[in-house]
């Protein structure tokens, strides 16, 4: 049976760690433990309050920074670890760059391509939220804020607009004066999307470039109601290997532990004489 949410879920050794909820890392899950030959244990920072759990076992909470997640890896031995975060998850993906050179632990990262501009699109690329409120006020009056609850300060002294902040879980920094929070989890539709829009006469769209396709569907709306987009690239990726999808990502775990295990009495170093 799967343990419930905890820090201290217990973990065979030898255990793959997946480290993220995004739906990638929920799709690798379920992948690993279909296959049922790869110990794992996925990891969830509990940064949101009701969680979609992954299959198997799963612990919820930090590590208590690079030198927790080292401790983590060495202890229980980790055979891999693949970082499925979020796309803007920086701290997180730093920590496991940094735990998994320390222990000689194999690191992949598991990340969602990002969206591109498209005929139609009315994109303002900028690197940071802050970024993002500078260029604001010359694009609209009117936000829809769908870059989660961290950072929302970003916007919060900017005079004149009026927000519309969407978030899964109530934000707890200081907002905007003028704004309306929703509380809702994707997917998104488009047709929903559009209809959101034009009730609250949305004139500008504040988004990160996640990717995948749950909540694309907002970028189709501000497409087809001709509205300017101001889209926050993703940080650097660490110089690690990489892969997009959770098919691919659960082959890198069954080839990385196949290659692993010692030669049988098949091998060339076994065979009868």
């Amino acid at each position: 049976m799967t343990p419930g949410p905890s820090a201290k879920a217990p973990v065979a050794r030898g255990s793959v760690l997946i480290l993220g909820g995004t739906s990638e890392a929920r799709e690798l899950a379920a992948r690993l433990a279909s296959a049922g030959q790869v110990p794992f244990v996925s990891s969830l920072a509990g940064r949101v309050a009701n969680p979609a759990l992954p299959a198997g076992e799963v612990r919820v909470g930090g590590f208590g920074g690079v030198a927790g997640l080292t401790d983590w890896l060495r202890d229980c031995g980790a055979a891999a670890v693949v970082d499925a975060t979020h796309p803007f998850a920086r701290t997180i993906s730093a920590n496991a760059v940094a735990a998994c050179a320390a222990t000689g632990t194999p690191l992949l990262s598991l990340v969602r391509e990002p969206w591109a501009a498209g005929p139609g699109d009315r994109w303002h690329e900028v690197g940071t939220l802050q970024a993002a409120a500078q260029v604001l006020p010359s694009l609209g009056r009117r936000a829809f804020v769908t870059t989660g609850r961290q950072g929302l300060h970003a916007f919060a002294a900017i005079p004149d607009l009026w927000f519309l902040i969407r978030c899964v879980d109530p934000p707890a920094v200081p907002l905007p004066p003028a704004r309306q929070v929703i509380l809702a989890r994707g997917p998104y539709n488009a047709d929903a999307e559009q209809q959101l829009m034009r009730e609250h006469r949305i004139d500008v769209l504040v988004t990160k470039n996640s990717g995948g396709a749950l909540t694309a569907g907002k970028l189709t709306a501000a497409r087809e109601l001709c509205l300017p987009v101001v889209m926050v690239g993703r940080p650097p990726l660490a110089g690690v290997p990489r892969c997009s999808s959770a098919a691919a990502a659960a082959r890198w775990v069954e080839q990385l532990l196949a290659a692993s295990q010692p030669a049988g009495p098949g091998s060339a170093g076994h065979r009868g004489r």
